[in-house]
């Protein structure tokens, strides 16, 4: 991940924004940085849990945080 500053985009803006707009709700401008950076979270969280089990491959279930 990118060192302060701006995040690396991990969505592809026009498909987040097209779901958004199906839900029948527009997108705001700043809307796709604070999802962006939940995921960049989600990211960091399922890192974290697959080191913590002595893995270095990130697995689906490493996702689940609740």
């Amino acid at each position: 991940m990118a060192k302060k500053g701006k995040m690396e985009m991990y969505l592809v803006a026009s498909k987040a924004k097209g779901s958004i707009r199906g839900g029948g709700c527009n997108c705001a401008s700043d809307a796709l940085d604070a999802l962006n950076g939940v995921v960049g979270w989600y990211i960091e969280q399922a890192c974290k849990r697959a080191k913590s089990n002595g893995r270095k491959t990130v697995r689906a279930h490493d996702f689940h945080v609740m």
